[in-house]
């Protein structure tokens, strides 16, 4: 006798086994319904209705469920598109548009907002038989946050940037506010994003399914750079955005196009590239350096890494007190800037400080709000100019008419080109602390590691949000945490606060599976097939390099030989140091000032 669980779904027999709902089952089964509210890595909620199904159960009777909320049932019957299933959804849809700012030709996410591709889908033309919501009762549009603009009219309710704020980084920034039609999604206290605990991270906007929230956008002012005669616009490139802009343009997840966005950025205008895998590597020689002398004088450990600007804003707004634990060393892009404004004229003719506009391109919201830190500039100039997502380098390419997928490859701009494979595993959650430990072990022992594939780093499934390795350094036991989202980082930071952590290192990205799935990434509902195969695409480019060591990097070597001197080198310091500032409003500081 068989133990199988199995259903039927539009008169196909479907087996299920520990899917967490009805939805994952038809989705498996091949079939699709729609959802707004629904997202795999969030928690079930089944607000917007979408995804109803007709249910017979084995006593004939036949239910309307909501398929994200229903858990999968042996012997039940499945039909997923009946004329009232489509009748309840087009209500629902007719409802919703009714109540928005159909102005679509001016939001950022036309095209990819799903309210308008069901609207599409389901024939909705006239929603006339509704009132609709009137230009003057619609809300003030809110861009006052440096990474992230909110639209409340084009808000359907859906709650999913509520959930992944909390659900992720445990901080709950937004949240409903009001009853009945005058409800709301809004930071608290009805202020303006910037003026709340943000940290930018864009997770709230990946999950939007409509316009309501979407990445501040400055593709026109880069464009603006571009054209003018008497600027130098240099690009810089994160590891990430080589395996997931290609499925802008029909690639698949995971595909390394590195070199296709070093031809596409040269088409665009751009008159110099760079990869930001180079200061990765530099990022690594500073790192594992501090990171080898506080394990030798036993102080201010763990090390946190400090590559995610999310984590970084955590840390100065709710734990100022745990600021000696972070790694003084700026972000790859905060390194690369400095270094190129500096260096660059000395290589290439007709390029001074003066003239030179520094553009990167990152997987990162976040990123957007680090380049303004006035740490990371002097004489009132950033270090870097703008900030583009990877979303808005795709809408530069497809505005600019170029081909993608047929461009000639090309290779970067040198001499910062070169880069090793711990650099490129730096988008991937547990990579930063994988290339650190690659290094130093070599620091210490003077050996090499003899196996630098440290799996047990590695990963983006949900539930294994926190990862504990111990290493032998020549005798030395070292622990390495590697944690994946502000909420798993915060059980982190209590573990130290009480006393009872082991870990000397602590490797933190605010998105879940790291820069791979970072808020400036291409959308995609299936989070879990996407992120892996884009973290595959950085292991694999990371086993066919020909050094994978940040040391070993030739081009990183001669940097210290003719200009840095040596990891932690004062001159190491003043370019690719930095300091941070105590941003918690409820300290004993202001109490006292009160």
């Amino acid at each position: 006798m068989s133990d199988k669980k199995t259903l039927i779904i539009n008169g196909k027999e479907v087996e299920f086994t520990d899917e967490p709902n009805l939805l994952e089952v038809i989705r498996k089964a091949g079939f699709n319904v729609p959802t707004f509210c629904y997202r795999p890595d969030l928690t079930q909620y089944g607000a917007c209705r979408m995804c109803v199904v007709e249910v017979e159960y084995p006593n004939g009777r036949v239910l309307i469920n909501s398929s994200c909320t229903m858990p999968p049932e042996a012997g039940i019957k499945v039909k997923t598109n009946t004329e009232r299933t489509r009748r309840i959804r087009k209500t629902v849809l007719e409802l919703l548009l009714a109540n928005h700012d159909r102005e679509c030709t001016t939001c950022d996410k036309s095209g990819k907002c799903e309210l308008q591709q069901y609207a599409e889908e389901y024939g909705i033309k006239d929603v006339s038989k509704y009132v609709a919501k009137r230009k003057e009762d619609f809300l003030p549009i809110d861009d006052s946050n440096p990474s992230i603009v909110r639209d409340p009219n084009k808000c359907i309710l859906c709650g999913a940037c509520v959930r992944a704020c909390s659900e992720f980084q445990g901080h709950s920034v937004l949240g409903f506010a009001n009853r009945g039609s005058k409800t709301v999604v809004q930071p608290i206290a009805g202020k303006p994003l910037a003026k709340v605990d943000c940290v930018y991270c864009g997770q709230c906007q990946a999950v939007c399914p409509t316009g309501a929230l979407t990445i501040k956008n400055e593709v026109n002012e880069v464009w603006n750079l571009i054209t003018d005669p008497q600027k130098k616009v240099l690009a810089q490139i994160a590891p990430s955005v080589r395996v997931a802009i290609g499925e802008e343009f029909g690639l698949e997840p995971g595909e390394n196009t590195i070199k296709l966005v070093n031809a596409a950025l040269k088409e665009i205008g751009f008159d110099l590239v760079f990869d930001t895998n180079f200061s990765a590597d530099l990022t690594i020689m500073e790192e594992a350096h501090e990171f080898v002398e506080r394990l030798s004088k036993g102080e201010n450990l763990p090390l946190f890494t400090s590559c995610c600007p999310a984590w970084v804003r955590y840390l100065e707004l709710q734990h100022p007190d745990m600021l000696k634990h972070l790694s003084s060393c700026k972000s790859p892009q905060g390194m690369l800037s400095p270094v190129l404004r500096t260096l660059v004229p000395k290589y290439f003719e007709g390029f001074s400080e003066e003239n030179i506009n520094i553009v990167s391109i990152m997987p990162c919201t976040a990123k957007k709000a680090e380049a303004k830190r006035s740490q990371l500039g002097k004489d009132g100039k950033y270090e870097t100019d703008y900030v583009l997502t990877t979303q808005e380098l795709a809408k530069m390419i497809k505005s600019a008419g170029i081909d993608f997928k047929s461009l000639e490859p090309a290779e970067g701009d040198s001499p910062f080109a070169l880069y090793s494979g711990a650099a490129t595993i730096f988008g991937a959650s547990g990579g930063v602390a994988e290339a650190a430990v690659r290094t130093a072990y070599e620091f210490v022992t003077g050996e090499p590691l003899s196996d630098i594939d440290i799996k047990s780093m590695r990963g983006v499934d949900k539930n294994h949000r926190c990862k504990d390795v111990e290493l032998d350094i020549k005798g030395t036991k070292v622990k390495v945490r590697v944690v994946s989202t502000l909420k798993e980082a915060e059980k982190s930071l209590q573990e130290i606060k009480n006393g009872t952590s082991d870990f000397h290192m602590l490797e933190v990205m605010a998105c879940p599976g790291g820069c791979i799935n970072g808020g400036g990434q291409p959308r995609s509902c299936d989070d879990t097939h996407v992120k892996e195969k884009r973290a595959q695409g950085l292991y694999k480019e990371d086993s066919e390099l020909t050094y994978r060591r940040s040391n070993d990097n030739p081009d990183i070597k001669k940097l210290y030989a003719e200009y840095l001197e040596a990891p932690g080198s004062h001159k190491a310091h003043e370019l690719l140091h930095t300091v941070y500032e105590d941003k918690f409003k409820g300290s004993y500081k202001d109490v006292v000032k009160a």
